[in-house]
């Protein structure tokens, strides 16, 4: 076969995941193999697409190599994608993979989302190899690397694809009022949300919910346009920030970012749908806020969504919304979207940023949340003499919550093992298990009846004539 290997790294053949492909490569030489570096070379790309179109319609494989980037690929290759399908080039019918490295923060949610925009491109979809960054120096990391390209041929040669998604088509979108309905709240300017939006190509439903939401928002309301910010480039992934948070661009982006947004007390998302994600604009702007690293700089303050288009069915965007908030340690307040009553959607999300601005509302981290600063608690403590500043965040702010740490319990759950195993105390204690896991409980229940009666008590005692 024809395998065209398309390296969205913007390390280029420096890639730590184009070294997968390598090592593959050494062992099946009966494939005539091919790389195509659109993420390293995106400029050249966009000005003359000529070339990269024709390597892809000469492969009977294409096989998509990149690092996974903030939940998705880097923006270089979203912006390939978009290239590629702006073309008009036919490539259906070809079989297409993808091998990714990360550290399996979320490389569902990539992987996701390149499947999506190969099943649009009418490609047959093989899925893909996740792999640790470090795998490939592993035998087992080897083995699993050479046994998912055995698998891939297998899969190619018996037409054993996944199977596409229909009813992807945007119908039912609406477009948001103006605020004619009712008079617009009066402004508190002690507070500020920013608007972080990209309006590219906006049809008008975008611009409209921003304004119905900046008229019906208690607090003081900037917009931020990401699409007319003039970005040299996508994050080059060469960890040059990693000391002092200053990115190497000098385009005053990091600056921008810190003074600008994330001084806010709530920040909204505004965005339209695009390649079933935020749009290459989007990605851009999230990759380049790693100059703050995996430091969660605004945790505490609420987030919301302003979305043109159908997010009903974008499963894997909508987990990625919700993941975002998570991870970061903001409450998500709400996202509205044009596909069912715009105006309502903005209405309440507008009142509940106020609400949660006001009150200082958070919420605990579920799964997503949870799951996702594990993955990062590790990292950066393996990384601590790199990753200086973020080693610093995490340490200040309890980050490190390793579970060995944990002696009380472990030598509780110890003494609990010994008595479970035990038939004849199993007998003896009974309910009383139980019972004893319930009495922590028991006791903050106890303490808050008292505070409640003590505090009534007070009322009491002020209320009285002296």
């Amino acid at each position: 076969m024809k395998i065209l290997v398309i390296n969205g790294s913007p390390s280029g053949s420096d890639s730590i995941t184009l070294q997968t492909v390598k090592y593959i490569r050494l062992f099946h030489p009966e494939h005539e193999w091919s790389v195509l570096d659109v993420g390293k070379r995106i400029k050249s790309v966009e000005k003359d697409p000529g070339t990269a179109l024709e390597a892809v319609l000469d492969a009977d494989m294409l096989l998509f190599c990149y690092p996974v980037y903030t939940f998705l690929a880097p923006s270089q290759l979203h912006r390939f994608i978009r290239i590629l399908k702006e073309s008009g080039a036919d490539i259906s019918g070809k079989t297409a993979s993808q091998i990714t490295t990360s550290k399996h923060f979320y490389d569902v949610t990539a992987h996701d989302w390149l499947n999506a925009n190969c099943l649009d491109l009418g490609l047959n979809v093989i899925r893909g190899l996740s792999a640790d960054m470090e795998d490939l120096l592993s035998e087992k990391g080897r083995k699993e690397a050479l046994s998912f390209f055995d698998h891939l041929m297998f899969c190619a040669g018996n037409g054993i694809f996944i199977p596409s998604v229909p009813g992807r088509e945007a119908a039912g979108l609406k477009f948001a009022g103006t605020r004619d309905d009712a008079s617009s709240v009066e402004k508190d300017v002690s507070r500020r949300v920013v608007i972080v939006a990209d309006l590219t190509g906006d049809s008008g439903r975008l611009s409209s919910m921003i304004d119905r939401f900046v008229s019906s928002c208690r607090y003081s309301c900037d917009t931020v346009d990401i699409g007319s910010y003039p970005f040299a480039g996508g994050c080059l992934g060469c960890f040059g920030c990693a000391a002092d948070g200053k990115c190497v661009y000098r385009d005053g982006f990091d600056a921008f970012l810190r003074e600008n947004i994330q001084t806010a007390d709530a920040t909204v998302y505004a965005f339209r749908i695009e390649d079933h994600s935020m749009g290459y604009m989007f990605k851009t702007f999230d990759d380049r806020q790693f100059c703050n690293g995996h430091r969660t700089v605004t945790m505490g303050k609420p987030v919301g969504y302003l979305v043109d288009g159908c997010l009903g069915l974008e499963p894997s965007l909508s987990m990625m919304l919700e993941a975002r908030a998570q991870v970061g340690g903001n409450y998500l307040a709400g996202i509205a979207t044009t596909e069912a009553d715009p105006d309502a959607l903005t209405d309440r999300l507008a009142l509940n940023i106020g609400y949660a601005v006001e009150k200082s509302y958070a919420e605990p981290a579920a799964f997503y949340g949870v799951g996702g600063m594990k993955i990062f608690r590790d990292l950066i403590y393996t990384m601590r003499g790199l990753m200086r500043e973020d080693h610093r965040f995490y340490k200040k702010h309890g980050f490190y919550d390793f579970p060995q740490k944990r002696r009380g319990t472990i030598i509780g759950m110890y003494l609990a093992g010994m008595a479970v195993r035990s038939k004849g105390l199993r007998t003896k204690i009974g309910s009383r298990m139980t019972e004893g896991m319930l009495m922590p409980y028991s006791k903050v229940l106890k303490e808050a009846e008292a505070g409640l009666r003590k505090s009534g008590s007070d009322a009491e005692d002020a209320a009285e004539p002296h």
